[in-house]
């Protein structure tokens, strides 16, 4: 049985290659969610005047992982404490987001999210119901091992 989830932390390129490598992870892609507008283009997403976020939607296998450990592997490859973007990249587009899909899903990242603070962290995610995923430019699709490049914006941590 396989289950999505959908994940804002900056530049969607990076947030991709590590979803790539996280278990039970079957297929990403990459694209925009949560804005106005209709049929959005990275360019206009890269504006901010879309109101989307940068975002990857994850197929996972749901007897290989779970939602709870993906999200927790979400916190862990990015800067969830920085507000307004993720390292150099500045701006709403690129804000750190969990968009649920359901209450579940909703429910399990607040829970994750109390034990980040638990922790001593001040989380900026943003927790989202989820609206319409528009995929990204084919170009988008994969892009570091089309381009032989590597998720330099990006490193795992461990937090939890």
């Amino acid at each position: 049985m396989t289950n999505k989830a959908i994940f804002g932390a900056g530049c969607f390129w990076g947030v991709e290659q590590m979803f790539k490598t996280a278990n039970g992870v079957i297929e990403t892609e990459v694209g925009y969610t949560g804005g106005h507008t209709e049929n959005p283009t990275y360019e206009g997403v890269c504006r901010g005047d879309s109101g989307h976020i940068e975002s990857v939607s994850v197929t996972y296998d749901t007897a290989k992982t779970t939602y709870k450990d993906l999200v927790k592997f979400f916190f862990e490859i990015h800067d969830f404490e920085q507000k307004n973007g993720q390292g150099l990249d500045i701006g709403s587009q690129y804000l750190s987001v969990i968009f649920y899909c359901d209450d579940e899903q909703k429910e399990v990242a607040e829970k994750v999210i109390s034990e980040l603070r638990a922790k001593g962290y001040d989380s900026a995610t943003k927790l989202e119901k989820a609206t319409k995923f528009w995929p990204a430019e084919e170009y988008h699709q994969d892009y570091y091992a089309k381009t032989g490049g590597s998720a330099y914006c990006h490193i795992w941590r461990k937090v939890f």
